[in-house]
């Protein structure tokens, strides 16, 4: 497809410590791909990876490419000139990230100024239709709000408001609702799917939240230690999950209603390397199924069915 994202052994490193590490994948135009793992397994860095947005320090190699376009390779105007159009960002704190000073449409209007030549009446009045395209009541009454003034669901949907500005091939979300109520997360979801469809858009959703995953998503990447260790169609990962981090995730966030009273959820004991990987599988110190090959060999992704593949040696010993 013309507008794929394409990411081919992607590093990102931070002096010494790298947080992505080899990462490869691909997204099509129209889908949306989550990508799902606890804090700290190198979500966030691959995210601001993708959007160029990594910084000053950051050592980057590999290659991410938008069709024809390899944006991992631009440099000046022409990462400029991408920046919005080929691929937006959508960051996961709306208050920190939009502008105290300023009414929302304000923001939403000079980003159509810059990304589409409109002038200042023309670019409000389309601040106020994306408002309203976002899910937004009262559009040209939000317009006039100072982020303060919105609640955190508006703040999130002018956020996306102004992702959606340059007409975005690729929208990267971050998290963007981890922090609102579940009926106000469920009716931006809702909104996004609407889009990303109707937009024939890529959208790269990171997530811990695997309720959001089911909900949202076509294709699931699982990441930890960096890497990705299991990728497939959102049924395959929740119906047949093949790595024991895949599995210990869907176990620990099963739905509460399901559960026996006063049962517990399934835990995952310990916490996700940060920067020192141990040799081996990354998830070997946790993982109740670690053999003796585990703490030596990293395993390498290898297919369980058609779309559906897994980095684990016990699918190796399966095959």
């Amino acid at each position: 497809m013309s507008d794929e994202l394409v990411v081919e052994d992607l590093w990102v490193r931070y002096g010494s410590t790298a947080a992505v590490r080899g990462v490869s994948l691909r997204a099509a135009p129209g889908r949306t791909l989550a990508l799902v793992g606890e804090s700290g397994c190198g979500k966030s860095s691959l995210a601001l990876a993708l959007a160029r947005l990594l910084p000053a320090g950051a050592q980057t190699a590999g290659t991410v490419r938008v069709g024809q376009l390899e944006l991992s390779a631009a440099s000046g105007r022409a990462l400029r000139e991408a920046r919005g159009r080929v691929v937006a960002y959508m960051p996961q704190d709306a208050m920190a990230a939009l502008n105290p000073v300023h009414p929302g449409g304000r923001q939403i209007a000079e980003v159509l100024r810059l990304r589409s030549g409109l002038d200042r009446a023309a670019s409000q009045i389309a601040a106020i239709r994306l408002l309203g395209a976002v899910g937004i009541s009262e559009p040209a009454a939000a317009a006039r709000r100072y982020p303060h003034e919105l609640s955190g669901g508006m703040r999130q949907r002018v956020m996306l408001a102004i992702a959606l500005a340059g007409k975005p091939r690729v929208l990267i979300a971050d998290e963007p609702t981890t922090a609102l109520d579940v009926t106000v997360q469920a009716g931006i979801l809702a909104q996004v799917r609407r889009l990303v469809v109707s937009e024939a858009m890529t959208l790269i959703w990171i997530t811990h939240d695997i309720g959001v995953v089911a909900e949202l998503a076509d294709d699931v990447a699982v990441m930890y230690g960096g890497k990705i260790v299991e990728r497939g169609v959102v049924h395959d990962i929740f119906e047949r999950p093949a790595h024991p981090y895949t599995r210990a995730l869907v176990g620990s966030a099963r739905d509460s209603r399901l559960a026996a009273p006063k049962s517990r959820f399934d835990a995952i004991p310990g916490a996700p390397p940060v920067g020192a990987f141990p040799p081996g599988c990354p998830f070997h110190p946790r993982c109740a199924h670690a053999m003796p090959i585990c703490l030596t060999s990293e395993p390498a992704p290898r297919p369980v069915s058609d779309g559906h593949a897994c980095a684990c040696h016990l699918v190796e010993r399966a095959a």
